[in-house]
């Protein structure tokens, strides 16, 4: 009867467990698919696709300093936004009701914010600015309720990260109500700056101490998923561009091959993220016992550049198609060489995060010095707007057939075959840095 009792005791607490996870509004891991990314997610994500459209077209308004700088801090905040966001549906069950509600709540003030970037440095300031903060302030005020983070002596990182948003909202606000739009940048650049040393100062708040990368625990799968999805939107927004443009541009001379062009070269930079990055990326923070500092680095911020550097290319290519044959002003050497740095550069310091290796893809760094000399090639000898953009494209080529050739049949296998010494001297030195890193790193552990 004991034994009896017992087993009607162990099954109604663990139907009562089972019951407790249902209602619960966070994600449940051990169940399948628990991991994968909704199609709520999916949903939230078209209104980024406006989003990333609205900057490139004010980039592409606004060729000078200023307005570089203007696109930096609008695409800042939404990069912020939008991760953020990726953070919290890390966490919360997007098909949970109430879940469902916050998500859509954000996605109107997203949309709000998004609709406000041609005005945000005029009249739409107000609005691109109180829509940032009600995302920030509000979600992540939802996220620490749903996660308990309210009813616990510790553990409470969501409301940290609500504090330190309001913090920056005040920059925010006096931005937004300077008229003059050099004031306005200088706020918000105070604000934004506020916001990214965040997770850097891991959200310290006096009276609340600081949160640790155990708060940051995270589905390693799901982070490096939806960023690996957000590449695909910045990718897809610039092939709407260039569709787009070349479907309504007139017939001159050199418009077909600026239009293959600039799909060769939306497929190179697909190559160079999803062939080794986004893989090694995924396996990287799957296998981390410390899985929120890796996202911190790897995902939260370093594909910022790599993202940036996609819509400032889908500018380039519009300046291409609509003259393809006049020459290259500094400008759009700037456009199209800044654009193809910042996809390389934040490529190759996600994948030497991703690669446990101290330093960084020596494709990638040829593919820099590649865009300095392109840079010098460009504002120096001014070839047209085409020949500069093909050249752009053959180098991310380049970069490519470089590392596809690292990884698939190794150069140095090749080299080895063929008896060069340089080989086994780049191995010993890979070896000794290799162990002088993991040397550090147990030193660290201690």
């Amino acid at each position: 009867m004991a034994e009896s009792a017992a087993g009607r005791n162990f099954g109604a607490a663990l139907a009562g467990a089972r019951k407790a996870a249902r209602r619960s509004l966070l994600r449940q891991r051990e169940e399948a698919g628990g991991n994968s990314v909704s199609n709520l997610e999916l949903f939230f994500d078209l209104v980024y696709v406006f989003a990333i459209t609205q900057l490139s077209h004010f980039l592409l308004g606004r060729l000078d300093l200023a307005g570089a700088t203007q696109t930096a801090i609008l695409f800042f905040a939404v990069w912020w936004a939008w991760m953020y966001t990726t953070w919290a549906t890390n966490w919360v069950d997007p098909d949970r009701g109430p879940n469902r509600l916050a998500i859509g709540a954000v996605m109107i003030a997203s949309l709000v914010m998004s609709s406000a970037i041609p005005t945000a440095f005029g009249k739409g300031g107000e609005w691109f600015a109180a829509a940032y903060v009600a995302i920030q302030v509000g979600r992540s005020l939802y996220v620490s309720w749903a996660r308990g983070e309210w009813r616990r002596g510790t553990g409470k990182n969501l409301l940290r990260i609500a504090i330190w948003s309001m913090v920056s909202a005040v920059p925010w606000a006096i931005g937004a109500a300077m008229p003059d739009p050099a004031a306005r940048m200088g706020w918000w650049t105070l604000a934004l700056a506020i916001d990214y040393a965040g997770p850097l100062a891991f959200f310290r708040v006096p009276g609340l101490a600081r949160s640790t990368t155990a708060d940051w625990d995270i589905s390693g799968a799901h982070m490096a998923e939806r960023c690996a999805l957000f590449i695909i939107i910045a990718l897809g927004e610039g092939l709407v561009i260039t569709g787009a443009t070349y479907a309504g541009a007139a017939a001159q001379a050199g418009l077909n091959a600026a239009f293959l062009n600039a799909f060769a070269g939306s497929f190179a930079l697909w190559w160079l993220y999803f062939d080794m990055g986004a893989r090694r990326g995924a396996h990287h923070i799957e296998s981390s016992a410390d899985p929120g500092r890796v996202a911190r680095a790897a995902f939260t911020y370093w594909h910022l550049p790599i993202v940036a550097g996609i819509v400032v290319m889908a500018v380039a290519d519009e300046l291409v198609l609509a003259c393809p044959l006049t020459p290259a002003h500094p400008e759009f050497v700037l456009v199209q060489c800044g654009g193809m740095a910042l996809f390389v550069w934040g490529n190759m310091a996600f994948k030497r995060i991703s690669s446990g290796n101290p330093w960084n893809p020596l494709s990638h760094t040829a593919g820099l010095v590649l865009v300095a000399a392109l840079t010098l090639w460009g504002l120096l000898a001014q070839p047209t707007t085409l020949a500069l953009s093909i050249v752009a494209t053959l180098a991310l080529a380049f970069v490519a057939a470089w590392e596809w050739g690292s990884f698939h049949g190794g150069w140095l296998e090749r080299m080895e075959a063929r008896g060069w010494r340089l080989a086994g001297w780049i191995r010993r030195f890979s070896s000794v840095q290799v162990a002088r890193r993991r040397e550090r790193a147990a030193r660290k552990a201690r």
